[in-house]
């Protein structure tokens, strides 16, 4: 039962290394641990991506990365700049911030246009967006994931884990609510051993955004 487990947790998990001062050496190891333990993807810095798309070669571990991040400041045309490099360097999945400044400012159609450019360009590949869950309050939530929604993309994510906090229960289970059964709700920021996973599952995520993925799996009762 204990591999069951194990293979079907790493499957929900993006392995994420976003530290600014991470080296090519730490990403190594980052691929290694993704091989042995089956995660989803790694999530990385775009400038890390080509890396590891070689290291991942021939496994089922995808590469993740990131745009507007963790700012959100909506730039348009710079983001799909980039959205354009990163999917030529072979990333398969993209986690956006959506524009905050413009969401505090009810600038809604503002917000919903920048995502929708981003799931444009992305041709297909899995967008996640960032609604930093932490500055705003219940029904602020729900508008987010509202707009989320109604730009095609294919998950909300909870946060960046570069703000005041990150996923809270209580909210990942507003979002799922929000966005019903079928859609991806990913929990990232705090969620660092295996009975946290099991928390952000049992209130709705379907992807939990981690750096202590190998501790999580460890954590999990082989017996």
């Amino acid at each position: 039962m204990g591999k069951k487990i194990k293979k079907k947790i790493a499957g929900l998990i993006d392995q994420t290394l976003l530290n600014p001062d991470s080296s090519s050496q730490d990403h190594f190891i980052l691929c290694k641990d993704a091989k042995k333990y089956g995660f989803r993807t790694v999530c990385v810095y775009p400038h890390f991506i080509d890396q590891c798309v070689q290291d991942l070669e021939g496994t089922s571990t995808e590469v993740c990365t990131v745009i507007d991040f963790p700012e959100g400041l909506g730039e348009i045309e710079r983001n799909l700049d980039d959205v354009e490099r990163v999917i030529t360097e072979g990333a398969m999945e993209i986690d956006m911030v959506m524009d905050i400044n413009s969401f505090r400012l009810k600038k809604y159609d503002k917000v919903l246009t920048g995502i929708y450019s981003i799931v444009e360009a992305a041709a297909g590949r899995i967008v996640k967006v960032i609604i930093e869950s932490c500055h705003w309050n219940n029904d602020e939530i729900k508008i987010a994931c509202e707009i989320v929604k109604e730009a095609k993309a294919q998950f909300v994510k909870t946060s960046t884990g570069f703000s005041t906090y990150g996923a809270k229960y209580s909210q990942v289970k507003i979002i799922r609510q929000a966005v019903g059964d079928l859609f991806g709700v990913k929990a990232s920021g705090g969620v660092n051993t295996f009975n946290d996973t099991i928390k952000m599952i049992e209130a709705g995520a379907n992807r939990i955004g981690t750096s202590s993925g190998v501790k999580i799996i460890q954590g999990i009762n082989d017996s």
